[in-house]
């Protein structure tokens, strides 16, 4: 039987890139839904096989400016309490903390560029181990404290928590692995171009480090989505 993804969408060159292959030769069939649709978050939480929130420009904590970050965060709320199979990337990492009361807060930094994890124990022996010692595509200014019942997978030079796991259905990361750096990574500095000069981003050297690392970080990215969907624990 065909399983669903639902996937949350906030800017279009933003999307599953390099985890789009590992789900559909996992049995999904991806279904996109941008924030401007009708029905963004208004069906049933429960329905997807899969939820994956993808990244965006925009802060958790600004419901003033963006009101369907409260109906988001409901949605995100029951689905997560309920151990139905959810991945969130950065913004979604942080959608899915603030869901469960956890605090997301400006990080004092943009962390934007390629570095290295430090993997926890935890991190290891879970799907993470593919990332030892893979420099990884940071993009992103707020962090947060773990949600209640999430284990610390991975933390970098500047940020404590770069990843977590809440048993074997739910994972945050705070970094870009989905990014594909080789074919479309032009529409990313493009789409940032603002962020990136504010925050002192030499475009070309962003670039050029953006290919040379593009094959094997979409080799990784692909074990790491693979091995995670592959120990999901889907209740009958």
């Amino acid at each position: 039987m065909e399983k669903t993804a639902l996937v949350l969408r906030y800017v279009h060159f933003e999307d599953l890139g390099s985890f789009e292959w590992p789900q559909k030769a996992s049995g999904y069939r991806i279904f996109y839904s941008d924030v401007t649709d009708v029905d963004f978050c208004k069906g049933d939480p429960l329905e997807p096989d899969l939820l994956v929130i993808l990244g965006g420009p925009i802060g958790v904590y600004e419901d003033a400016a963006y009101p369907f970050i409260a109906v988001e965060r409901e949605f995100i709320k029951a689905r997560v309490l309920a151990d139905r199979p959810t991945l969130g990337v950065c913004l979604g990492a942080q959608l899915i903390t603030s869901a469960l009361g956890g605090n997301v807060f400006s990080s004092g930094l943009k962390e934007i560029g390629f570095s290295t994890l430090k993997l926890s124990d935890a991190g290891r022996v879970s799907p993470m181990r593919h990332l030892e010692g893979v420099a990884v595509l940071h993009w992103h200014g707020d962090t947060y404290l773990l949600p209640p019942g999430a284990t610390n997978l991975a933390s970098s030079n500047s940020v404590e928590q770069e990843a977590f796991s809440i048993g074997p259905n739910i994972l945050g990361l705070q970094f870009h692995l989905e990014a594909e750096t080789t074919k479309t990574f032009d529409r990313w500095l493009v789409g940032h171009a603002v962020e990136l000069a504010s925050a002192g981003i030499v475009v070309s050297a962003l670039r050029c480090e953006a290919l040379e690392r593009g094959p094997l970080l979409r080799e990784v990215a692909r074990l790491v989505l693979k091995d995670w969907i592959a120990q999901l624990k889907v209740k009958e």
